[in-house]
């Protein structure tokens, strides 16, 4: 099996990414795992299309270190590979890290994620579907009962009505972004610096407000789902809590935060099942869960990462789950061909 793992950059990732994860548990598996940056990509004038990446120099590695370090060796030349030639492209970048230094990026990976999914290749998650959620106005999308009170607004009356609505205590963020960036807690003792915590998020945009949940003290939860379900294997669900002692209201583990092993409740199980449905028709294959109390905070689907959190917690390799679950999707590709839509397929 030929995968091809689509990233910001090549030369920026890192070995603890959940991305790195996969490639390698790919490579050891013995398939074969190139990764490409989201400005790699090459439409010929033949109509075919391809990409400059890079493979790691063996099949058998011992760490995450050693696996990256071949990947990213300046002596490790770039492959040219056809895109048609991948059975799976797996599209791991995030939009958000590129909306200030390079927005022509944004869009990119899922643009030819597209015309890859056209010619047969399967794309994870499916690309047409990603366009509709590279905002945060996605979430809206989803059962009333699973989202916490929200206002989305570039309107700072408005949003500073909603908070006093919320008694003075809400959550304010970029409705494009990830990683914790320009998040901030409002709350009694911050009012006299609401307007400057207004216009930093509004200068990236819109601003979106959510009502304070008083169990987010205790950090929230990140949980994968696989086809729509809770990942698990050996017994074990795919699952971490994310905190922060350090007095950030963020537990986003780019922001400060520390994970904890956590147990999966009826409850988490219940938000999976109730956001199933629409994760499912839009072909969402692999995303992660942000839960607090009986709310969900957010819905990664572009690189929902933390694989390695949950292995540490609970000693299971989910990333050989993952890679077992695209073999058997390619085998489905095989029975099937061009009978089966990438976007029903994503999430077989």
């Amino acid at each position: 099996m030929k995968i091809g793992f689509v990233v910001n950059d090549v030369n920026t990732e890192q070995a603890v990414y959940t991305t790195t994860r996969l490639a390698l548990a790919a490579t050891n598996m013995g398939h074969t795992a190139y990764l490409l940056g989201v400005g790699d990509f090459v439409y010929d004038p033949n109509g075919s299309i391809h990409a400059h990446a890079k493979t790691a120099s063996g099949d058998d590695f011992d760490s995450l270190e050693d696996y990256l370090a071949s990947v990213q060796d300046k002596q490790n030349e770039r492959i040219k590979v056809a895109l048609d030639d991948l059975d799976v492209l797996l599209l791991r970048n995030d939009p958000a890290d590129d909306a200030v230094e390079r927005p022509w990026a944004q869009n990119s990976g899922m643009l030819f994620g597209q015309l890859a999914a056209a010619r047969g290749v399967i794309v994870l998650n499916d690309p047409e579907n990603l366009v509709n959620a590279i905002n945060k106005t996605y979430f809206q999308h989803f059962p009333e009962q699973v989202r916490p009170k929200t206002c989305i607004s570039r309107d700072p009356a408005e949003i500073k009505r909603f908070i006093k609505d919320q008694h003075d205590k809400a959550v304010i963020k970029p409705l494009q972004g990830s990683g914790g960036q320009s998040v901030f807690l409002i709350d009694e003792d911050e009012q006299a610096n609401i307007n400057q915590m207004i216009d930093a998020v509004l200068r990236d945009g819109y601003c979106i407000v959510q009502e304070y949940l008083p169990a987010a003290v205790n950090g929230d939860v990140r949980m994968f789902v696989m086809n729509g379900r809770p990942l698990m294997q050996d017994g074990h669900y795919a699952a971490f809590r994310r905190v922060n002692n350090t007095g950030d209201a963020r537990s986003n583990m780019h922001s400060g935060g520390k994970s904890e092993a956590v147990e999966v409740t009826d409850q988490m199980l219940q938000l999976v099942e109730m956001v199933r449905p629409k994760l499912v028709r839009d072909g969402m294959f692999l995303v992660g869960l942000d839960i607090v109390d009986d709310k969900l905070m957010e819905i990664n689907v572009f690189s929902p990462g933390g694989l390695g959190s949950s292995q540490h917690h609970t000693g299971v390799d989910f990333s050989e789950t993952i890679i077992r679950d695209l073999e058997r999707k390619v085998k489905y590709k095989e029975y099937y061909g061009e009978g089966i839509r990438n976007v029903d397929l994503a999430t077989l």
